[in-house]
């Protein structure tokens, strides 16, 4: 498969990715009838790694994040030569998703851009959680992201049941730590909407790459470790 194709399922991938989970923490979660919250929210993250990895899991590898592409790459699974093209399309997808997510929600009488399902830490942080802790928690989240992710598709892995548990992880993910983060463990996801939420947000979108990409590095490096044989 060429890189270009690889690439565009990417972007199509990573916008699924926003459009799914951003979208409904946009759109539906602030609705009280419907009953979505944080729990509904984070599973809409989980269901469109799920749907979209069976889409075009076998196209590009479904990263869909460029903190994946970089700890696969790090974990001698994706070729470093062609990092800059994945995550080039993961930050356009997720950009072209928030858009969506904006002109639909701007149709809504009295809508306003607010947090715009942002991350954020201290006083943008959903529960009001500190740098620290919310350094530790990105890293320390997408290192298990890509322990898993890593495990799940390692060819002594059972087959097919990889992006059901992915779905699944970064769902739990979402559940843990959206009171501190809003959670992002995907630089792609947290630039889309910082760039909606305005400066404040943007000035902190530095700790949303720099925590997701070495907590990836840490997680397949780890599972490279424990998995090899001795």
């Amino acid at each position: 498969m060429s890189l270009t194709k690889r690439s565009l399922a990417e972007l199509i991938g990573t916008f699924w990715l926003v459009l799914g989970g951003c979208g409904s923490a946009v759109l539906a979660a602030g609705i009280p009838e419907l009953g979505l919250g944080y729990l509904g929210v984070s599973l809409a993250f989980g269901l469109t790694v799920v749907t979209m990895a069976y889409a075009i899991g076998h196209i590009s590898g479904c990263h869909l994040n460029p903190a994946v592409s970089v700890g696969l790459v790090a974990g001698g699974r994706f070729s470093v030569k062609d990092l800059p093209f994945y995550v080039v399309a993961q930050v356009l997808g997720a950009i072209l998703a928030a858009m969506v997510i904006y002109v639909i929600a701007n149709g809504q009488a009295g809508f306003t851009v607010g947090g715009f399902a942002a991350n954020g830490y201290a006083e943008l942080s959903p529960h009001k959680f500190s740098l620290q802790a919310a350094f530790v928690s990105e890293v320390v989240m997408t290192a298990i992201f890509l322990f898993i992710i890593m495990g799940a598709t390692d060819k002594r892995a059972p087959a097919g049941l990889a992006p059901l548990a992915i779905g699944l992880t970064l769902a739990l993910i979402h559940m843990i730590s959206i009171p501190v983060t809003n959670t992002s463990v995907n630089p792609a996801r947290s630039t889309s909407q910082a760039l909606f939420a305005g400066t404040a947000y943007i000035d902190q979108l530095w700790l949303f790459w720099l925590a997701p990409i070495a907590g990836g590095i840490i997680g397949a490096l780890v599972y490279n470790f424990i998995a090899a044989d001795d």
